[in-house]
């Protein structure tokens, strides 16, 4: 796709307008939030100041994932898409596992086993790829900073702390309680420290480089595109709240019900995966988590759409091992994002500056 057919008025200040209430004011300069490296390292100044009052960690060690995330780039990008795999992580610290009720495999029954394997393609295509190196089970970025599970904790959670979501409730909330089929994941119970600390080395450092790629991108091409990447179980559950109980669809595309990004998004997406021979459905029984919600802001233009993906297509669910067919779907997945990138400019209009200031 022609770079120049994105060349437009910037907007630097849009990311601002739909940061978290709870991260810590950034310097900025003309709005533009700071630039990072490609693999994120907590600063040994953090390190130093916090390391007087760090707590006891007794359940896995935030500081032990070298790096927590990455970013795969390409050398000049090409397209207003940033691509985020949030639950791919798979290193599982010797400190957590022997924490756990659950052995290593039970414990990746909640992972997007190899889905940044199957988005890799994007960076050939111009676009950038975070995905995070730490497993789901210790701490999942699709949340509120602070979704925390009253009864998982020895003390008492702070009154910022959302204790009552349905996610909470469900024991999926920002430090998860249980993995798929409700298997408790602890032992014991932790401690409030501990998940303060894992939010602040993990979370809070990884959506501040989602946001600034989001931002890059805005003030690149005057809009940007949110593609949050999952997978999901073949079968749904047995229950009222999954209504595709038994065997999925191929592909979930999410759009919060057509709030989170241009309906012309999710029609290429849908049309696209339909002519590469998959079932699709919209938002059910997915229709984006708080990525997609939270940055999903298409009048100001950033838009957010969440793909989910049948493991079945890809990988054997019982031993999360790769199948030959993970390569077909990456190579669809490639397709996909050639597809919306090439079909983009005729629908994602850049915002007025009136528009990204309300």
């Amino acid at each position: 796709m022609p770079h120049r057919l994105w060349r437009q008025t910037s907007h630097t200040a849009l990311i601002t307008h739909v940061s978290f209430m709870d991260l810590p004011p950034k310097k900025t300069q003309q709005g533009t939030l700071p630039q990072h490296s490609e693999t994120h390292q907590s600063s040994a100044a953090s390190q130093s100041a916090s390391s007087a009052r760090r707590p006891r960690v007794l359940a896995g060690d935030p500081t032990d994932f070298s790096p927590p995330f990455q970013v795969q780039r390409p050398k000049r990008q090409l397209m207003p898409f940033v691509f985020n795999s949030p639950h791919s992580g798979r290193h599982y610290p010797a400190s957590f596992l022997k924490a756990s009720n659950l052995d290593p495999l039970s414990l990746r029954r909640s992972e997007d086993s190899f889905v940044e394997e199957l988005f890799a393609g994007v960076v050939e295509l111009g676009a950038p790829l975070l995905h995070a190196n730490f497993p789901r089970a210790f701490l999942d970025v699709n949340r509120e900073p602070y979704e925390l599970d009253p009864a998982m904790f020895s003390d008492m959670l702070p009154p910022h702390v959302n204790t009552r979501s349905l996610r909470v409730a469900g024991g999926l909330g920002t430090i998860p309680r249980i993995v798929t089929e409700a298997a408790e994941i602890y032992r014991n119970q932790i401690t409030f420290a501990e998940a303060d600390l894992r939010i602040k080395y993990l979370y809070l450092p990884f959506h501040e480089m989602l946001r600034s790629l989001l931002q890059e991108t805005m003030t690149e091409f005057g809009c940007a595109v949110l593609i949050d990447c999952h997978s999901m179980p073949s079968l749904g559950l047995e229950d009222a709240a999954d209504s595709t109980s038994g065997t999925r669809p191929d592909i979930v595309l999410g759009d919060r019900y057509a709030t989170s990004c241009s309906s012309e998004l999710t029609d290429i997406a849908e049309r696209t995966l339909q002519d590469l021979g998959y079932s699709v459905s919209r938002n059910n029984p997915y229709a984006g988590g708080f990525n997609t919600e939270h940055y999903g802001r298409p009048t100001q233009g950033l838009h957010a759409l969440q793909i989910e993906i049948n493991r079945a297509l890809y990988m054997d669910e019982a031993r999360i091992s790769r199948l030959r067919k993970l390569k077909r779907v990456k190579k669809d997945m490639s397709q996909l994002a050639h597809q919306l990138g090439a079909a983009a400019p005729n629908f994602l209009v850049p915002p007025r500056q009136s528009d990204a200031a309300s």
